[in-house]
């Protein structure tokens, strides 16, 4: 009896698991957190929207924005960004730190940072030229990859 109650209570876990990880819909620009939408006024204006996505997980929740132009951003469930990818252009220079931008200018002039990814440890940018620069959080840079 034991072993059958553990197997039900596991597939029941499973299949709880299952249903919430992949819990993902498309949203209203206004359904975004209002740092999301600020930021995407303030350093995307003009650009048409083509999709707002919210991924819920069990205890928290993180959105996609997809702007024409080829722009995908990343915002954590407080509405910070996290990932900003421009792929045909250059990120906008007011989210980039201002060492990053400084090293880039000096060690690879004419490079634009098409992309930039932060979370609480480092951040990485991937340049035009593909190389892809990794700073700690006191931007010091410790990899470079090509």
């Amino acid at each position: 009896m034991k072993k059958i109650l553990l197997i039900l209570v596991a597939v029941f876990s499973a299949g709880v698991l299952v249903a919430v990880a992949d819990n993902e819909k498309l949203i209203d620009k206004s359904r975004l957190p209002i740092p999301a939408q600020q930021f995407i006024d303030s350093h995307f204006a003009g650009a048409d929207m083509l999709y707002a996505k919210e991924d819920c997980y069990v205890f928290f929740s993180s959105y996609e924005v997809r702007l024409a132009g080829d722009v995908k951003i990343e915002f954590s469930n407080k509405g910070n960004w996290e990932e900003v990818d421009c792929r045909q252009s250059a990120v906008p220079a007011a989210i980039v730190p201002q060492p990053i931008k400084d090293y880039v200018d000096k060690n690879y002039a004419g490079e634009r940072i098409v992309i930039i990814e932060k979370n609480r440890k480092d951040y990485e940018v991937k340049l035009s030229n593909r190389l892809e620069l990794k700073f700690d959080k006191n931007f010091n840079i410790y990899d470079i990859d090509d």
